[in-house]
């Protein structure tokens, strides 16, 4: 596809920031922090995966896609680093869409907050005590108590984030699959989480909600004191990440499932 407007975001860091100037001066493609109006169909953020993860959540409701440039350290949602021949990459990308999990909390106080996450949503502690949380599928209790340090449910693209470290599965882009898993799970203590149908609504009630309290998280937004969370994928909104032709995200979620 040809883009006939490209503009560029840079993390603060000194690596992007200096990427970001070459890329202006050589490709004269826009800096879309220099404050004049611009309204590319293509944008190059320059950073890690949490920069990204950031410039997703901003341009989510533009609907531009995204080609990321390493300038951080692991990068799982960026292409390499290399200023060469950059326009004949984004020509030759390979599009991933991802549809983001849209969270929708009730604190104890009674507050509702709807958030969304690319990566995952997540119930944690906030006190010394392990939560005590009930789990429901489409409105039947799967689950009467687990007792832990909390849950998530994540996205096939987060399903390599905190959904691995937590000893959950890696699921592949096309699986329509999210992956549901407890985080230092107490009792049952066999227990290791379940694969849902993307369609599921998941329901988390938090059980001694005042005396055990429990955040919910969307990606990197918290919101305290939580009485119940529900999360779903959110069809209506599809988010696309450009990849390089040899790297294509799809290829990267099955080579790290081989990975040591």
């Amino acid at each position: 596809m040809l883009y006939n407007s490209i503009g560029i975001i840079a993390d603060d860091t000194r690596r992007a920031q200096k990427t970001l100037g070459a890329l202006v001066r050589h490709y004269g493609y826009a800096n879309l922090a220099s404050g004049k109006k611009a309204k590319p169909d293509l944008i190059i953020a320059l950073g890690g995966d949490g920069f990204m993860l950031h410039s997703l959540h901003s341009y989510m409701e533009k609907n531009i896609p995204i080609y990321g440039m390493n300038c951080g350290t692991v990068g799982f949602l960026m292409n390499e680093y290399n200023l060469h021949g950059l326009p004949a990459r984004i020509e030759k990308a390979k599009a991933a869409h991802i549809h983001p999990l849209k969270m929708r909390a009730r604190t104890v106080a009674g507050k509702t907050i709807e958030l969304l996450a690319i990566n995952e949503v997540s119930v944690l502690r906030e006190t010394r005590q392990a939560a005590r949380i009930r789990i429901k599928i489409d409105g039947a209790v799967r689950m009467k108590e687990v007792v832990c340090d909390g849950i998530l449910v994540a996205t096939p693209a987060g399903s390599t984030a905190y959904n691995l470290s937590a000893g959950g599965p890696i699921v592949p882009l096309d699986s329509q699959l999210l992956p549901l898993t407890p985080i230092s799970p107490f009792r049952p203590r066999r227990w290791k989480g379940a694969l849902l149908p993307h369609e599921a609504v998941v329901k988390f009630e938090i059980l001694e909600a005042k005396k055990r309290p429990v955040s919910a998280v969307a990606d990197f937004i918290e919101v305290r004191d939580v009485a119940s969370v529900e999360v779903r994928e959110d069809r209506s909104r599809k988010i696309t990440l450009l990849f390089d032709s040899e790297h294509a995200l799809e290829e990267r979620i099955i080579r790290e499932q081989f990975t040591g």
